[in-house]
């Protein structure tokens, strides 16, 4: 065994990956990855016992170093291992300000030859949580949970949004994974992270919201134009801005990849001429759309896979993402942006994009839209034009049983309302769905931290029927994961007291048996099956 990882949905047979991942990563860099997380506990354990409040510094670069290792965001083993020194350096600030001699007393952990940077799968990683089948099943939990909620923490601190108490819940849960703990408190954890991961969408949501405008409902062309373009991909809508200030007058157009597509919908972005649209499809298919795009590629968050030659040269990564060999464009300094001269010097040389379709797509129904469409919509229920709401949201991936959730989407009977978020809508987002009483059948909120949107939604559909419950509403979820900012949004859901969630492909593969029946039966949590069936079950509210 070279490494240990069952973060994603993909894992090989769904059970783990040990050789090297399917998403790319190698067994260095994903030992490296554990590293950095035991390094973060050893952190959280002076933290819990030494001092009185996590400082905003030290929260934020937890934050940074937990989204590094998330799947598909960060393959250089020389950018972990800056994070790695940066946490020993972290780490050593406290111990000395605390004025501990550390290395003997009831929190010190060994150091596992981390100056070396040496270790192997097992040491330190998931295996070493515990013996007991299920308590590492619950800690993995946890720690998938708690790393969601990193990085939509950290996509809000970007933008100068920050919660203090969410730093406070890296301490606890962070902490509790180098613990012998009983199951019943690493399980109110679990339940907690979900009440923390609400907290960190909302954050989030604030922060958008604010800086770039309550998103409106667009149509978003899918084509390209006639100049030179830059292609940006990810989740950082800072970053986007920034590259947007620095392009315009240059005769570069830009475009959004992925999940980027709804910085399109808010209308800060709405008044430079040369955002041209959306260019491309779901992450996986990066491939050939890079290849396509002809021009540079700024890669902002997670979402990344293994780089082709074809366009390597065109590549960058910022942020949190790494990939060996790809140039990387550091983080900006205090009050200013960061540089994207090279990629506009370059894209200045460079021929404009293929085309690889046509037409336009409609999105940008946040809660805030979707109330202007309340009365409507209400209305709609109570006269029978609509007789259920299904929430397909979640991430995309490049598994062909993921046509299940296009199949669905094609075969919902026309009093069915989609609504959706995240990269899974790239499954069924082309289709057409037309039209019930002047309500688009397919509601899509954006990113897969606007599934928050979709439960503000929700909520405020429960009031305006005047319900107790919010599983009383009409409205079924059949949702799509794939990593670990999906475990932070399924957490989210089951803490706002949403059940009879479907999750598919495949529920994930770090739930022991017995977990697993504890949530199937706690919340009625469903795994998918075949769509005929599922979708007579979800029209019938079960």
């Amino acid at each position: 065994m070279n490494m240990f990882c069952y973060q994603c949905q993909e894992t090989v047979k769904n059970e783990a990956c040990t050789k090297n991942g399917v998403c790319g990563k190698d067994d260095v860099t994903a030992n490296l990855q554990d590293l950095l997380i035991y390094i973060l506990q050893g952190i959280a354990l002076l933290a819990e016992n030494y001092i009185k409040k996590f400082n905003r510094k030290n929260g934020a670069f937890v934050s940074r170093a937990l989204f590094a290792t998330i799947t598909n965001a960060n393959f250089s083993r020389s950018r972990i291992i800056e994070l790695i020194k940066e946490a020993i350096e972290v780490r050593e600030n406290i111990k000395s300000a605390v004025g501990k001699n550390l290395e003997h007393d009831s929190v010190n952990w060994t150091a596992h030859k981390e100056q070396e940077f040496i270790i192997k799968a097992g040491d330190i990683g998931i295996l070493s949580y515990s013996d007991n089948d299920d308590i590492r099943s619950l800690k993995s939990l946890l720690l998938y949970g708690v790393k969601g909620i990193a990085a939509y923490t950290d996509h809000a601190a970007v933008l100068g949004y920050y919660d203090d108490e969410i730093f406070k819940f890296y301490v606890k849960g962070l902490s509790a994974l180098a613990k012998d703990i009983s199951a019943e408190e690493l399980t109110n954890m679990v339940l907690e992270a979900g009440e923390k991961a609400v907290r960190a969408m909302k954050l989030l949501d604030k922060a958008h919201t604010s800086l770039y405008g309550n998103p409106e409902v667009t149509n978003v062309n899918i084509g390209v134009g006639k100049k030179p373009g830059i292609l940006v991909s990810g989740h950082d809508l800072r970053d986007f801005q920034e590259i947007l200030n620095q392009t315009e007058k240059t005769g570069i157009d830009v475009y959004t990849h992925g999940e980027m597509l709804p910085a399109n919908y808010y209308p800060k972005f709405k008044k430079y001429r040369h955002f041209a649209g959306n260019y491309g499809n779901s992450w996986w298919e990066q491939n050939s759309e890079f290849e396509s795009f002809n021009g540079p590629i700024v890669m902002t968050t997670n979402c990344i896979i293994p780089v082709k030659d074809s366009y390597a040269d065109r590549m960058f990564t910022t942020g949190m993402t790494g990939y060996p060999g790809i140039k990387h464009i550091p983080d900006r300094k205090e009050g200013e942006e960061k540089d994207f001269s090279e990629v506009i010097k370059m894209a200045r040389k460079c021929l404009p994009p293929e085309e690889i379709e046509k037409g336009s797509l409609t999105g940008g129904f946040g809660h805030n839209q979707v109330e202007k469409f309340l009365d409507k919509i209400t209305e709609a229920v109570k006269n029978g034009s609509i007789k259920r709401f299904v929430v397909m949201a979640g991430c995309d991936g490049r598994h062909s049983s993921r046509k299940y959730f296009t199949r669905v989407a094609e075969n919902l009977p026309e009093d069915t309302v989609v609504l959706t978020a995240g990269c899974a809508k790239y499954r069924y987002n082309k289709l057409e769905f037309g039209e019930i009483e002047g309500i688009p059948r397919l509601l899509d909120a954006g990113q897969c931290n606007d599934s928050y949107s979709l439960a503000v939604s929700a909520l405020k559909l429960k009031d305006a029927f005047e319900l107790e419950d919010i599983n009383d509403l009409p409205l079924s979820f059949d949702i799509a994961w794939y990593e670990q900012k999906a475990v932070a949004v399924l957490l989210a859901l089951l803490s706002l007291g949403f059940k009879k969630i479907r999750l598919g492909p495949t529920l994930p593969a770090f739930l022991s048996p017995a977990i697993k029946e504890f949530i199937v039966g706690k919340f009625d949590l469903m795994p998918i099956s075949e769509e005929k069936e599922d979708i007579q079950n979800m029209m019938a509210g079960q």
